[in-house]
């Protein structure tokens, strides 16, 4: 399967040219897929000017015997934002950031302790816009199975494996909706067991899904 992800993702990112993307080019393109792509109203959530808000995370493959998974993160439930939902390690770029990849790198490494050398990168995916005006860099690598997760418990409450194949499924792909602020949202989301992952973290795995089973 990792040579199979592999070559996907080189062919859809050659020369590594989305994960090498510097975050001033970034914030000033308009990305493909976005939060508002499931909206059936737009008008109820207008789009955020450019520049955007230039991020990125990393999709964290684990090498286990068993198969490839994915290790995703809770986010800490005293956060101001987004607190206990459930995300990719990564967030918003730093003046030293030289490109998307780097962002990705040093946030996994802040938050959860992997370092960089346990982690091969094969490129990235099209980038995401959110509804918050971020323009996310999803940025693929494979994990040594070796590591040992040290969480910055300001920033995460837990960390958690999924089997991939049970994320690629589109059988466990839902699209669900909610009111929010007197309009209703539409969002993709991907249950798994007592954990609900929703939003753009399951928008992302949604894309990646399809990007790797129709190629």
């Amino acid at each position: 399967m990792r040579n199979k992800i592999e070559h996907i993702i080189r062919q859809h990112d050659p020369d590594m040219q989305k994960a090498l993307s510097p975050a001033g080019k970034r914030s000033w393109l308009r990305p493909d897929y976005s939060d508002y792509d499931l909206y059936q109203n737009r008008q109820d959530y207008p789009r955020t000017d450019l520049p955007l808000k230039p991020a990125a995370v990393l999709v964290p493959l684990v090498e286990r015997q068993a198969g490839l998974t994915v290790l995703l993160t809770q986010r800490a439930s005293h956060l101001n934002k987004h607190a206990g939902q459930i995300s990719f390690p990564g967030g918003r770029s730093d003046a030293q950031d030289r490109n998307a990849m780097e962002t990705a790198l040093r946030e996994t490494k802040e938050e959860i302790g992997i370092e960089r050398q346990l982690i091969d990168i094969a490129g990235a995916m099209d980038d995401y816009e959110t509804v918050t005006g971020f323009t996310v860099t999803p940025v693929i690598g494979f994990v040594q199975p070796t590591f040992e997760l040290e969480i910055d418990r300001n920033e995460v409450d837990d960390a958690f494996e999924v089997p991939l194949d049970f994320l690629m499924d589109p059988g466990n792909h839902q699209l669900q909706s909610r009111i929010h602020k007197g309009h209703e949202r539409h969002f993709y989301a991907v249950p798994y067991e007592n954990r609900y992952i929703w939003g753009a973290t399951a928008a992302m795995l949604v894309r990646f899904s399809q990007l790797i089973t129709k190629a």
